[in-house]
């Protein structure tokens, strides 16, 4: 109980100090837009935010794994939720406190909801699994060996929760009770036993299968978020060994690359020069700030910062004569594609001529004057077709004409956190208040301005 005391004392402390230095004003001051940009802005951001608002899942108030405008789920998917997808979905949902899209109240309620249901939720040495039906909370397999706990996933919901954590922790004593159950959750995540006895990371563990799935995470990718928890957790950490030969690879991960003019400083799975899918540079930097932070083997503000000007780039040059791509309309990442799901990337292989609108719009710390461009001109020009009731749809392609009424909650959730981020840093100021996130950090050999 003295523990928890203290430990608590130490996360208010730490609230209360980022809550000061919080500000409305644009991180980047690079941009400069004019009232009418910033009204569209609120108004995508807000509109986007109801996919986790008005578009939970009932039962549990996580995020929908996909939904259908035309509700029809041939797969009878539409209850089903998202472990990832939902951490992204509580950082929105602190956004709409924030900005008076719905009250303090509301925000706690829904994630007291939230939180009894993963309390009570299929659970694998802590890990949660990639999906799980929201009226009940067992899993739902992603695929016929993965019925377990997936730890990336699970990684991305607890930078959420840990971000909606030092949210409460100062606040009345039902916020604070929020929490405390937050920090339970947080530290029963067994990160240690997904070592498998080895100094790296693995992604899955099934109870029927165990290991067979056998995918330990090397960098670089959407996974660094997983090894700085892991490195992070009071209850169940890794030492750095794991960061440095699983993660890093003893520093195999370093691979510079320049690409018209920008260079990447780090080896992208997938070895393709122009680096992966956008989402690499959003996932884990929802609340991980890539602000000055800095380890031996990279400055990963300028590794995101680069790896969006690439894509941005290459979608300019448009080497492969695709509809529609240009200064006003580029991005690419993994979404849904023409034929099924895809992981889109600048390359003769990835680029399949499908825009992503997350990519541009979740990109705006990095290049706030291209991504508003876009915004503009998809808003303006192209509503009709991309543009819904939770937002921009999940993609589109002008050269195939296809245009599918959809979301998925991994593309929508980032691009309300990113903008916000732009905006205030608020979730980069709440995550990296974590007292023991600044301690993993530093155990790893990071750097950071939030150590100061």
């Amino acid at each position: 109980m003295i523990r928890f005391r203290l430990t608590l004392i130490t996360i208010i402390f730490s609230f209360l100090l980022i809550r000061c230095s919080n500000s409305q004003k644009p991180i980047n001051g690079e941009a400069k837009f004019t009232p009418d940009d910033e009204e569209l802005f609120t108004q995508v951001q807000e509109q986007t935010f109801q996919y986790f608002w008005e578009g939970a899942e009932p039962h549990s108030g996580m995020a929908r794994e996909r939904i259908n405008v035309d509700d029809v789920y041939p797969e009878n998917d539409k209850n089903v939720v998202t472990t990832g997808g939902s951490g992204f979905g509580v950082m929105a949902l602190l956004v709409g406190i924030h900005r008076n899209f719905i009250t303090r109240g509301q925000g706690r309620q829904r994630l007291e909801k939230i939180v009894h249901f993963l309390q009570n939720a299929d659970r694998f040495h802590g890990a949660w699994p990639h999906w799980m039906y929201g009226e009940t909370g067992r899993v739902k397999p992603f695929g016929r060996k993965d019925n377990g706990g997936d730890l990336v996933e699970t990684s991305f919901l607890l930078q959420g929760l840990l971000c909606a954590r030092q949210f409460f922790a100062k606040g009345d004593s039902a916020e604070q009770v929020l929490a405390a159950r937050i920090d339970t959750l947080w530290q029963d995540v067994e990160f240690d036993w997904y070592r498998h006895g080895e100094n790296v990371l693995y992604w899955h563990w099934s109870p029927t299968y165990n290991w067979e799935m056998n995918f330990p995470v090397h960098g670089y990718n959407e996974c660094l978020i997983m090894y700085i928890l892991a490195a992070s957790s009071q209850t169940h950490g890794v030492p750095p060994e794991v960061y440095h030969e699983g993660w890093a690879q003893n520093g195999q991960i370093v691979s510079r690359c320049p690409v018209f003019g920008y260079s990447l400083q780090l080896y992208h799975q997938g070895d393709s020069p122009y680096g992966g899918p956008l989402f690499w540079a959003h996932y884990s930097y929802l609340g991980l700030d890539p602000h000055g932070l800095r380890d031996r083997y990279a400055d990963y503000w300028e590794e995101n910062k680069n790896q969006t000007l690439i894509n941005y780039a290459w979608c300019v040059k448009n080497p492969k004569y695709f509809k529609c791509y240009g200064p006003d309309s580029w991005g690419l990442t993994a979404s849904y594609s023409v034929a099924g799901y895809a992981a889109h990337a600048p390359g003769q292989n990835t680029d399949l001529g499908v825009i992503s609108p997350t990519a541009a719009l979740s990109s705006f710390p990095y290049t706030p004057q291209q991504s508003m461009q876009a915004l503009r001109h998809w808003y303006s020009d192209e509503k009709d077709k991309l543009y819904g009731p939770y937002g921009f749809y999940d993609a589109f392609s002008q050269s195939a004409s296809w245009y599918p009424q959809k979301y998925l909650a991994i593309d929508q959730g980032p691009i309300v956190v990113m903008m916000e981020n732009y905006r205030s840093g608020l979730l980069w100021n709440l995550f990296m208040s974590c007292p023991e996130v600044k301690t993993g950090l530093k155990s790893l050999g990071f750097v950071s301005p939030h150590f100061k």
